[in-house]
């Protein structure tokens, strides 16, 4: 902190942490880790009538807000930034009862956040449900040979949320015919032929794709037709 300058005007009343040592002008207390500029003099918190405050580091807007809130008496703490040539909170003080009032009410808050969570993610997990079950209804309509354990094996993988898979797209929501198919070949490809062990082998994909594809289509023609893979 070069000279004390004293920092910029700020509503309400401001504290420096000092970057090199100070003692208090009037107790010669020091040295300081928290100051007050009076007239260019650096006063201790004591001195200044700030020494029961307790101090609140900056990082927590809704603590910080409510400690102002809840305190009769607080004060903004900065230090001087050298390289940026400016003065930067660093937090506030505030009484300690007001403090304690504040992170009660956060805490409030958060349980209060936790238990919508909790009955979003409820509602969620039903949704899925709902959802997984149109999906797996709507491929037991497009191939009504596929077996219902199938169905719903393959319904339950693409509609995973949050996976990216083609029953998240947007035409997945919509239960459209292209995005249902295409979900009914991937589950076929992998699951139903050589593809996944020609990948590990090193062939390209989209050879691998090609060499299976006459296999992926005949169970999607028995599929179609209503002929299970038992039939």
């Amino acid at each position: 902190m070069a000279p004390l300058a004293t920092p910029p005007h700020r509503t309400g009343l401001l504290v420096v942490q000092p970057l090199k040592r100070r003692h208090c002008g009037e107790c010669q207390a020091g040295p300081l880790h928290m100051l007050v500029l009076e007239d260019g003099a650096p006063r201790c918190l004591d001195c200044a009538d700030l020494g029961h405050l307790v101090f609140l580091p900056r990082g927590d807007t809704a603590l910080t807000r409510r400690s102002r809130e809840e305190s009769a008496l607080s004060a903004v703490v900065v230090r001087f930034n050298r390289r940026r040539s400016r003065y930067e909170r660093q937090g506030v003080l505030v009484e300690e009862a007001a403090l304690a009032r504040a992170e009660e009410r956060c805490l409030a808050d958060a349980e209060a956040r936790r238990r919508r969570r909790m009955r979003d993610a409820r509602r969620r997990a039903r949704e899925d449900v709902r959802f997984a079950e149109a999906f797996g209804a709507e491929i037991r309509r497009l191939f009504p040979g596929c077996p219902a354990d199938r169905a719903r094996d393959i319904a339950g993988h693409a509609s995973v949320r949050g996976s990216g898979r083609v029953g998240r797209s947007a035409a997945g929501r919509a239960l459209t015919e292209v995005a249902v198919t295409s979900a009914v070949v991937a589950a076929v490809r992998h699951t139903d032929t050589p593809y996944d062990q020609l990948l590990m082998s090193g062939v390209p994909r989209h050879e691998a794709r090609r060499r299976i594809m006459a296999m992926v289509e005949t169970t999607l023609r028995a599929w179609r037709a209503g002929v299970s893979e038992a039939g």
